[in-house]
């Protein structure tokens, strides 16, 4: 749905999120807003997530590093170099805001000292909103959803909304669930505190699999 009446602010963002629901534009080049609330809601879950065996050998490979807020300007210009995104510059703005006052997150992957592949989103209570993922060598978004699954759940956090479904996203153990249902887990996220920096972000690669080899 649209809206021209509204001037887009970090806080509206925030309350939209409390809500249910999130901002696109159609284009880089759109100035218009738009906002969606999906009739069927992608949720990836924070206890089990799958590990395909292709996805845990390049993780035993090794040879990357992960970190958390280290380059979310470099995770956004990435999610937004594509032919179509819906990143227009109003939105970059304003997540840019968000990260300042440290309501958006990023999660880095690297390799030779370059961006891998990364993913940014919002937290808001218990809930983590993830907006977009990029990877510029192959496996870099898994990755780096990985790990940022793996923090999410040390931190307390139990909602990690993906907005829709991709089948990238259905490889790693993400649903598909009713508006309806979404909104009644939101509900219990919103009620409940987390800090994304409550506990140290730990990137070691083998614990990580160690972790969620015995949760999924």
């Amino acid at each position: 749905m649209k809206d021209d009446s509204f001037s887009l602010t970090p806080a509206l963002l925030l309350n939209a999120y409390a809500a249910g629901i999130f901002p696109m534009a159609e284009s880089r080049d759109d100035p218009e807003i738009y906002w969606v609330d999906p009739r069927r809601r992608g949720v990836l879950p924070l206890e089990g997530l799958h590990l395909s065996r292709s996805l845990k050998r390049r993780m035993r490979r090794g040879g990357y590093t992960a970190t958390l807020n280290a380059d979310f300007a470099g995770v956004l210009a990435g999610c937004a170099a594509r032919d179509e995104t819906w990143i227009s510059a109003e939105i970059h703005s304003h997540y840019t805001a968000l990260h300042s006052m440290g309501h958006a997150h990023s999660l880095e992957v690297w390799e030779d000292g370059e961006l891998a592949g990364g993913v940014y989103g919002v937290a808001l209570q218990s809930a983590f909103f993830g907006e977009s993922m990029f990877s510029a060598r192959s496996g870099g978004s898994k990755l780096a959803l990985v790990h940022l699954v793996d923090h999410l759940r040390h931190c307390g956090f139990t909602l990690f909304d993906t907005q829709f479904i991709t089948p990238h996203l259905e490889s790693l153990g993400a649903q598909e669930i009713s508006r309806a249902a979404y909104h009644l887990r939101l509900e219990a996220a919103l009620a409940r505190r987390a800090n994304i920096h409550s506990t140290p972000f730990e990137p070691d690669i083998h614990s990580v699999m160690h972790r969620m080899t015995h949760t999924s």
